[in-house]
């Protein structure tokens, strides 16, 4: 008698082996049988046909905080993702000095753009070492399980103190501490060491990421940890990976592979598309794959950019006129700025203090696509701009965007692609994901909750690559569940999930391959505090399982928190 059957589903097991229809057997959490019908179980589910895959495991994420007070992680959850990896780019939450609390919290609202009010009223902090910070995970259930890193920012700062925090250079004596502490946090279960070297990631003070500018002896000194144990792998977010220096990813696969090399241990990095040196992917994934090199490239699915809305940020922001609607409620704002006279002035307006990101939108309305209700579209042809449509109805393009910002009651939502899309359209992105050391990465979920929602990243995979892509050529499906099954459990040596096979753990997901689809994403003030941040809904997945248990239903969370913290071997 097994506990759950799911019969008669199309099976694409993660290994990229061709679907097949077969039944998956599940006992005490664990599968038990794939193949054909098993016999009885306690509980018996239909497939009718529906995809089977195993749970998707996400290892980039930022739910470090949130997952000491959320039980259900959304919106990774939401998307089929059973396992999250936390604690990347140098951030988190410990170790922690009780002194230190604050800043952290501004450290990670500063680069990760989660609302420092919400960290300070959800935290419970009860813990200062990294191994009392894992102790407390484990306390708690929740619906998917999570895996921690051990942050570069967090380290530094409880080592050397302000030094630390404002990057002062390490001294012998401070890499030593660092690696202590380091290796105590992997022995505990870390499944990795993660730090941040693009002048992108600065705390809320404008300070760059501690380690931004650490030296070779300070960065190798901390992995001798990883090569000691023999565990873990070394995750960063490279100097000019959000192409703020365009030669430095190239110096930087240099010493990440003298690094891999010498630790023994893979390298991870954040690899896009940038467009002023639109074709350096290439270089770099190249360089990668050099037999002394343990390099391990993450990559996205789809373009990396902003939400912009009158929820989020949008290119009247730091006009004065917006400034006397600015904070009404979004229902009166909407009715205010229907105002002819008040368009007028607003449109007529400038900054007296330029916005970076409202002048971003601006300055590209080229690059500014409107995201639809229903299935939204990542690979927007360059006709669909409002610098296009203005050009076509011969409207100014500032006056366009001001109407369609006021649709569907002031909801209406537009994608600005910033990174991967230099020719406006995929191609590049397809040729990462089928480069044999790329993994799929940067969702970023529980991150940038004011203008992204890349956790969704999942369903774009199932939905624009391996079914309606059509500007170009698509993904098989077996192939784009490997990459978010075994390909990214294998890289962080979770072997005991992200393939259907016996013996294996029992996350699952039972899906309507047809329908399965983005919705437009939507902003919530359902963080502590009343926090803002943008969620992403799903259609199509009708059930998810973590360890046999169903943990949603349709969408719907069914309440089950059978995930449990994932400790590293």
């Amino acid at each position: 008698m097994h506990d759950l059957v799911i019969a008669d589903a199309l099976v694409v097991d993660g290994t990229g082996a061709p679907a097949r229809h077969a039944s998956v057997a599940v006992t005490d959490g664990v599968i038990t049988e794939v193949g054909a019908d098993p016999g009885p179980a306690r509980r018996r589910v239909d497939a009718q046909g529906a995809l089977l895959t195993p749970g998707f495991v996400d290892i980039h994420t930022h739910y470090d905080g949130q997952a000491t007070w959320d039980p259900v992680l959304a919106p990774s959850s939401q998307h089929g993702v059973t396992t999250v990896v936390m604690g990347n780019c140098g951030v988190g939450f410990a170790p922690a000095r009780r002194d230190r609390h604050s800043w952290l919290i501004g450290l990670m609202e500063g680069v990760e753009d989660i609302p420092g009010s919400a960290l300070t009223e959800g935290i419970t902090w009860e813990w200062e070492s990294f191994p009392e910070y894992l102790d407390a995970l484990d306390r708690t259930g929740r619906a998917v399980d999570v895996g921690a890193q051990v942050p570069h920012g967090a380290v530094r700062a409880y080592v050397m103190g302000e030094r630390g925090a404002r990057n002062e250079p390490a001294t012998p004596e401070d890499i030593a501490a660092m690696k202590a502490i380091v290796k105590e946090g992997l022995a505990a279960g870390a499944l990795g060491f993660t730090t941040s070297r693009t002048l992108a990631h600065r705390a809320i003070d404008g300070e760059p990421v501690p380690g931004t500018f650490a030296a070779e002896d300070e960065l190798f000194g901390i992995g001798e940890a990883l090569r000691e144990l023999g565990r873990g792998v070394y995750e960063l977010a490279p100097a000019g990976a959000a192409g703020e220096d365009t030669a430095a990813p190239v110096k930087e696969v240099a010493w990440m592979r003298r690094l891999s090399a010498e630790i023994g241990r893979p390298v991870s990095f954040a690899l896009l598309q940038i467009d002023a040196v639109p074709e350096q992917w290439r270089e770099i994934l190249e360089l990668s794959s050099a037999p002394d090199a343990r390099l391990y490239p993450q990559v996205a699915g789809r373009p990396f950019g902003m939400l912009v809305s009158l929820e989020t940020l949008h290119a009247f922001a730091d006009h004065p006129a917006y400034a006397a609607v600015a904070l009404l409620p979004l229902k009166e704002r909407v009715a205010r700025l229907r105002d002819p006279e008040l368009k007028a002035r607003i449109l007529a307006d400038h900054p007296a203090e330029e916005d970076p990101l409202s002048s971003m939108v601006r300055i590209f309305s080229d690059r500014l696509y409107p995201l639809s209700a229903e299935r939204p579209d990542y690979e927007p042809h360059p006709s669909a701009s409002i610098a296009a449509r203005a050009a076509a109805e011969r409207r100014d393009p500032m006056e366009l965007l001001y109407d369609l910002l006021l649709e569907d009651d002031g909801k209406a939502m537009f994608l600005l692609p910033i990174l991967n899309y230099a020719h406006s359209d995929l191609d590049a992105i397809r040729e990462m994901l089928t480069h044999p050391r790329a993994v799929l990465g940067l969702g970023d979920g529980g991150a940038h909750c004011g203008f992204i929602c890349d956790a969704s990243l999942p369903t774009t995979m199932l939905s624009h690559w391996a079914r309606d892509r059509s500007r170009g050529e698509g993904l098989p499906l077996e192939h784009v569940v490997r990459l978010m099954t075994r390909d990214t459990a294998a890289l962080y040596g979770l072997t005991d999930r992200g393939v259907l096979a016996p013996g294996m753990k029992a996350d699952l997901n039972l899906i309507d391959f047809e329908r399965v689809a983005n919705r437009r994403p939507e902003v919530v003030h359902d963080l502590p505090a009343g926090g803002r941040r943008v969620l992403q809904s799903a259609d199509g997945y009708l059930a998810t399982f973590v360890s046999g248990v169903q943990t949603f239903d349709r969408g719907r969370h069914t309440g089950a928190v059978p995930g449990r913290l994932v400790r590293g071997r």
